[in-house]
């Protein structure tokens, strides 16, 4: 027990504060940069920094499902999953470094937010774990695809990285639906999209 929580803590820690190693290639890392207005930059920035955050939520929240999920074999599929979403994290933060962004100084506080909400979803039972990875993989991607439609159109660099994050969560989505994700009620889809906005709102600017 006290190796798990050890391994976990480790865990948090170099989501939160260190570099994410990089197992693929980095969507759009052969594409030439653009040089874009300094405004254009700025919001670019911004949205890397909100999907950045993004990705810390969802390195807590598959840590937090898998800890509490009662089957083996749907544990190792949730931390493949996470292991996944680190090179999304570490995509967006090296797209920040070059826009010369930063991330967001609320990722501990957001962290420590979606890790409840893995947990408590995970306690349900692994049926409503799924369900809710599932529905907040579905948001991530409708998000993503608002991103995209902001970005500037040359900036084939960014759009890269949320293209393959796009195609990325849509799996995750459809593993869920496939390991057996029950349908969450509305009112609980709604509460997610209102917290996700409050999310967004704040690493955008901070």
């Amino acid at each position: 027990m006290a190796d798990r929580f050890i391994i976990e803590f480790d865990r948090a820690l170099r989501t939160v504060f260190a570099s994410s190693p990089l197992s693929r290639p980095m969507p759009g890392a052969d594409v030439a940069d653009v040089d874009l207005s300094d405004d254009d930059r700025r919001h670019v920035a911004a949205l890397m920094r909100v999907n950045h955050c993004g990705e810390v939520c969802a390195q807590a929240l598959y840590q937090g499902q898998a800890i509490t999920s009662r089957q083996p074999a749907l544990r190792a599929a949730l931390e493949k999953a996470g292991r996944e979403e680190v090179e999304h994290l570490a995509w967006t933060e090296r797209r920040l470094s070059e826009l010369g962004g930063r991330t967001s100084v609320l990722n501990p506080l957001f962290y420590l937010g979606a890790l409840s909400m893995g947990v408590l979803s995970g306690a349900m039972g692994d049926a409503w774990n799924l369900g809710f990875l599932a529905e907040t993989e579905r948001q991530v991607e409708l998000h993503l695809a608002r991103h995209l439609a902001e970005l500037p159109e040359e900036d084939a660099r960014s759009r890269a990285i949320l293209a393959q994050m796009s195609a990325d969560e849509i799996a995750h989505a459809h593993m869920a639906v496939g390991l057996g994700a029950r349908e969450l009620p509305s009112p609980v889809k709604a509460a997610m999209r209102s917290a996700a906005k409050v999310m967004t709102g704040a690493a955008y600017r901070l």
